[in-house]
């Protein structure tokens, strides 16, 4: 009887995972539009965070950086330095950019993992990292894509569409879905891993202990931070791709 009842209090749990907060939005109308609220309200904090950070680091350099200037000052020296290594001589216009892509998606994926998002209370859905939506994903990597167009353009016009039927014409439909794969692989390469990592620890949460989980937390952490190189890692490489006309 105690195994039977146990059975039935296991898979109730596994009900509730189940119905967990996924494909379940909390709507707001703007302009005519239905937009999903969690997300942007997950993503104007991350935006401050980012903000506040920087103003006050920046209000008041000093000659003998703090510890707060000089951590800055080395995230913008790495960041420049994977721009410089995926895009380079040319970098600097684009440091920006990549920075801007990096920290986002960095500081998005681990206020996911460290910030209590579920205390605070939804009509429908739940608060969790904007990374966590495939619409943000998809609109981060078509961002890239417009990017790296751009960059292409501005440096060789529109000898920049010769490269689609290089090295022969025969080519042209296997250049131009890269050109349509390269957002698609960007997009479901982050929204997947961050998800997957969510609902890996939500399954181990419900089914075991909270000690094994919270090693498998620090992991997404680690993770988390990986993604965010390894997407602006390749929003450099396809614009340096783009300026430089090969593959």
């Amino acid at each position: 009887m105690n195994v039977l009842l146990c059975s039935i209090n296991t898979l109730k749990r596994l009900y509730d995972i189940s119905a967990v907060e996924v494909g379940q939005h909390f709507y707001w109308q703007i302009g005519g539009f239905q937009v999903h609220a969690q997300v942007l309200i997950t993503s104007w904090v991350v935006i401050a965070i980012l903000l506040v950070s920087a103003i006050l680091v920046v209000r008041n350099p000093q000659t003998i950086p703090t510890f707060g200037q000089n951590f800055f000052e080395y995230v913008l020296e790495f960041i420049r330095d994977v721009s410089k290594t995926q895009i380079g001589e040319e970098y600097g216009p684009w440091v920006p950019f990549i920075g801007t892509m990096f920290l986002f998606i960095f500081v998005s994926n681990w206020s996911g993992a460290l910030l209590p998002w579920k205390i605070i209370q939804l009509p429908h859905g739940e608060l969790a990292a904007p990374t966590n939506d495939i619409n943000t994903t998809v609109a981060l990597a078509l961002l890239t894509s417009v990017a790296y167009f751009y960059a292409g353009l501005s440096k060789k016009g529109l000898a920049y569409f010769g490269k689609y039927i290089q090295p022969t014409p025969i080519l042209l439909p296997i250049n131009i879905l890269e050109d349509f794969t390269k957002p698609l692989s960007l997009s479901f390469r982050l929204f997947g891993n961050i998800l997957a990592d969510e609902l890996v620890v939500v399954v181990l949460v419900s089914l075991v202990p909270l000690v094994v989980p919270i090693p498998v937390m620090f992991l997404g952490l680690f993770t988390s931070g990986i993604q965010a190189l390894i997407f602006a890692t390749l929003a450099a490489a396809y614009i340096g791709e783009s300026m430089e006309g090969h593959h």
